[in-house]
């Protein structure tokens, strides 16, 4: 006998899919289903995850592969280095005896970043601000690309640009310092200007606002919505509200910026060598002639160095390659405690 119409419409139904509650996917009973779509699903993210872990783990074997390279080729300068390398001002590796420290060229990099740092910054983030919350629409989109492509202008331009232009110029303001702030040991003087640790400041703050800025923007501008209107709703103005929502929600973002643009400018080597009298003394007078850094004394000082003298130089790269990564863990350190502190 035919079976009853009642149960070929049983037998149907129980051959699609199952009605799942709400706001979960349908369940299917179908095994060629489980096939099609579970296994190669699952497949494919077990794929992606070995390609990222496996390009982290390339990433550390680079730098770590950096790291022996420096250390190997830096082991026959220190050995016949007559001196302390960490203590020592002057730069003579190729002399005999040979005698060459790290203490002026270390203190260089940091001073002339760190200014860096304090103009650019605030710069920066203003700059980002505006673009993502105060600018019209009309005016934001252009003043964003023009951010973008100061980020790509070569070095040398910058260098090219402080050395012709900008040396010449800052000693207006240098003796205008020097004159109303001298008491601070910074702007203290002998009474000459030119190419200074204030001006290769100058140049490395221009070049790193594009990228502090940048950065900062993406961030800004991905602030979740519902900040944003719970400040307008409790009656915030505009700068309260950036104040409350935009910067806490940002902070980490642009710590992160900073720290790359710290690396852009410890690491700059033609735009600072162009604009700095290269001696090799310690000296916090950033208004007169005067300053190195690590990098510029690698560029103006490779060409004519010998076996010990590229030894050398390669020895004060590794400092500055140990200094790059003291400053990106310890903001690693500051980004995770301000997490755990808005949690």
């Amino acid at each position: 006998m035919d079976e009853p119409e009642s149960a070929k419409i049983s037998m149907t139904r129980s051959s699609e899919a199952v009605p799942s509650p709400a706001g979960q996917p349908p369940k299917t009973n179908g095994a060629q289903s489980k096939d099609m779509r579970g296994r190669p699903r699952r497949r494919a993210d077990a794929i992606f995850r070995m390609l990222v872990q496996g390009s982290g783990v390339v990433l550390l074997v680079i730098m770590a592969a950096i790291a022996v390279f420096l250390i190997l080729q830096a082991i026959p300068a220190l050995k016949a280095d007559t001196t302390n390398f960490l203590t020592t001002l002057n730069w003579a590796p190729d002399s005999t005896p040979s005698s060459f420290g790290i203490a002026a060229l270390a203190f260089g990099s940091l001073l002339t970043s760190l200014l860096a740092l304090v103009m650019s910054v605030p710069v920066a983030v203003g700059v980002a601000l505006a673009i993502s919350h105060y600018a019209p629409r009309w005016l934001a989109g252009p003043l964003a690309y023009v951010v973008d492509l100061l980020a790509a202008v070569p070095s040398v331009v910058f260098g090219l640009w402080g050395l012709i232009y900008l040396v010449p110029s800052i000693i207006g303001p240098s003796k205008f310092l020097s004159t109303y702030f001298g008491f601070i040991p910074l702007f203290e003087t002998n009474g000459t200007y030119g190419k200074s640790v204030f001006a290769a400041s100058v140049v490395l703050a221009v070049m790193i606002i594009p990228i502090i800025a940048a950065i900062s923007r993406e961030i800004f501008v991905q602030t979740p919505r519902d900040h944003i209107e719970a400040a307008w709703a409790i009656g915030a103005t505009k700068w309260e509200m950036v104040r409350t929502a935009i910067l806490p929600y940002g902070r980490s973002g642009v710590v992160s910026a900073t720290v790359l643009g710290f690396g852009r400018a410890i690491g700059e080597t033609i735009a600072v060598a162009l604009v700095l009298s290269a001696n090799y003394e310690i000296s916090l007078h950033i208004l007169q002639p005067g300053g190195n850094t690590i990098a510029a004394n690698i560029a103006n000082r490779y060409g004519e160095a010998g076996g010990i003298g590229r030894g050398a130089l390669i020895a004060s790269g590794l400092v500055l390659f140990v200094i790059t990564l003291i400053v990106n863990f310890g903001a690693r350190a500051i980004v995770r405690r301000g997490e755990r502190e808005g949690a």
